[in-house]
């Protein structure tokens, strides 16, 4: 049932892979960045239920905080960007 899971879970990857690089504005980018860490997040989450370690769920964890903190960052880039613009 969980390899099932994985398999599934690749088809979410290649879509936010595929959009990553088709992007053509940073906030698609972001967005697909996202995106993507919320996948690793789930495929961490579905290791460590296949496997029965806990370390997965703390790489889950950190991963998520990653991300977030990650994608904070990028909007106040963004805010940034666009104050300079006006």
């Amino acid at each position: 049932m969980i390899e099932t899971l994985l398999v599934l879970i690749m088809l979410p990857l290649g879509v936010t892979l595929w959009r990553m690089i088709v992007a053509r504005t940073l906030v698609d980018r972001v967005v697909a960045l996202d995106m993507l860490t919320g996948v690793g997040v789930a495929i961490a989450a579905l290791v460590a239920a296949m496997t029965g370690r806990r370390e997965f769920l703390d790489v889950g964890f950190g991963l998520g905080l990653i991300g977030f903190v990650g994608t904070c960052a990028f909007a106040v880039f963004i805010m940034r960007k666009g104050k300079k613009e006006q």
